[in-house]
């Protein structure tokens, strides 16, 4: 488990995304965010590929 700060503006654009894209809440969305950074940047996966 992690706590994590951010900024409002940053918590009302996670707030719409979840919102508008169907993410069951924050947390699962997170996720997934965390999940794609990790594909990219440390396991060199490309994204959408």
């Amino acid at each position: 488990m992690i706590t994590l700060y951010l900024p409002e503006p940053y918590i009302r654009a996670l707030d719409r995304l979840v919102k508008e894209k169907s993410y069951p809440n924050r947390a699962e969305a997170i996720r997934l965010a965390v999940r794609d950074l990790l594909d990219i940047e440390a396991w060199g996966k490309k994204a959408n590929g």
